[in-house]
């Protein structure tokens, strides 16, 4: 090997950097893992330098030019090998993309799902384009077939789609869930859906992936699952219906409810005043109640235009039941409830009042336990009031046995 071979064969060993026909790559791996000691590793602005031993991160260098050496990079000490007196350590390097790739199409069936909404079991299909980008480097690398980067992004998108596919099954079927529609009609949430797979897309997360955005998602069905789908949503729309007319007649009929009571309330607070300060007793508002009903009544019965006559009819009629219901709510008086006893003209005998015994005088009834009422006895001369056992009159003398003076003719 000639002088010039030896160096243009050195500056290639110390000079590490991703090859400009090789920019396009989402992962690239440095081919050789046996490093010299002060090479210049050189990471674009657009990715970062992950660095492997035995399968484990060792370190992550960000864009820029630097010498790697201990001394500047700590992490390096744990990858000098001793059988080439510190000069060389052994490392995996991989440049990661960290800006993102857009306009990756997708597409293909989603597999077997139930419709929340009619409990069918479907297999719907979705395609568009999404752009994704690398948010965590190590997570990515580690994650991607153990570290097997071949160089081909064919490969690498093909097991980013694979993996978007599966999550968005479970974001399409907690849309419907939440949004509380049919897998059919999640066909025109298309926004909604979209900002769903850029929100949340758990299969990509763990992989240190992030999806940036998710442009015109297409669902679509087998005709036959379309059909079936169809059927099941008009028979849930033709029950609901049935449902919102019951509710509506259920309101109404509360409301119409709710109105009486208030009629009722309303009229029961007129009653109450009425009674309180114009009838002044329950008798007097009965009474009331009673002449307006009669002159209603005689109306609607073709005595209401009888002019002057009529009216005294009707006021006549209210007046007479007035008067008997006043009668009837009226206390009863003494006499009612027991009549007083009779007096023989002797003044020996009692006639009971409730049995029609005479009995001489005492508390109560021998015949009955009616209590006997003593009349009082008053002076035929004077009118005055006379004792029980009283002879004469203290008044004017007058005996207590002298007849009543004659009434004047």
């Amino acid at each position: 090997m000639g002088v010039f071979d030896f160096v243009k064969s050195g500056v290639q060993e110390m000079m590490i950097a991703r090859p400009d026909n090789l920019k396009q790559l989402i992962v690239y791996k440095h081919p050789d893992q046996n490093v010299p000691m002060y090479s210049q590793l050189t990471v674009d602005s657009d990715e970062c330098a992950v660095f492997f031993k035995d399968g484990k991160v060792m370190g992550v260098l960000p864009p820029g030019r630097v010498t790697l050496q201990s001394q500047n990079i700590p992490f390096l000490n744990n990858l000098i090998t001793s059988f080439t007196g510190g000069n060389v350590f052994i490392a995996e390097i991989y440049f990661v993309k960290t800006t993102p790739v857009r306009s990756i199409p997708f597409g293909g069936p989603i597999g077997e799902m139930i419709d929340p909404m009619t409990g069918l079991q479907v297999q719907p299909r979705i395609f568009g384009e999404m752009s994704v980008v690398v948010t965590d480097p190590v997570r990515f690398v580690v994650g991607y077939s153990g570290q097997a980067a071949t160089g081909d992004n064919n490969a690498v998108l093909d097991w980013i789609k694979q993996l978007f596919m599966t999550g968005v099954k479970t974001t399409l079927g907690e849309l419907c869930e939440n949004e509380g529609t049919s897998l059919l009609k999640a066909v025109s949430l298309t926004s909604k859906l979209a900002a769903a797979f850029v929100a949340s897309c758990p299969d990509l997360n763990d992989i240190g992936i992030r999806i940036l955005q998710v442009a015109n998602p297409n669902i679509n069905f087998s005709d036959e699952d379309r059909a079936q789908m169809k059927a099941a949503n008009d028979e849930l729309a033709a029950a609901r219906r049935e449902v919102q007319k019951k509710q509506i007649a259920v309101a109404g009929a509360a409301a119409d409810a709710q109105a009486k009571q208030f009629e009722l309330d309303q009229k029961f607070g007129q009653d109450a005043r009425y009674v309180k300060d114009l009838a002044g007793s329950y008798q007097g508002y009965a009474a009331g109640q009673a002449v307006m009903g009669a002159g209603q009544g005689m109306a609607a019965h073709g005595l209401g235009s009888g002019g002057v006559a009529a009216m005294g009819a009707q006021m006549a009629v209210g007046v007479g039941m007035g008067n008997v219901m006043a009668q009837g709510f009226a206390a009863p008086t003494p006499q009612q409830v027991a009549q007083a006893p009779t007096f023989s003209p002797g003044g020996t005998q009692v006639t009971c009042g409730k049995c029609g015994a005479k009995q001489p005088g005492g508390k109560f009834c021998a015949d009955c336990p009616t209590p006997l009422v003593v009349q009082k006895k008053f002076c035929s001369g004077c009118g005055a009031e006379m004792g029980p056992g009283a002879k004469f009159c203290a008044g004017c003398g007058t005996s207590a046995s002298a007849p009543p003076a004659p009434t004047p003719g």
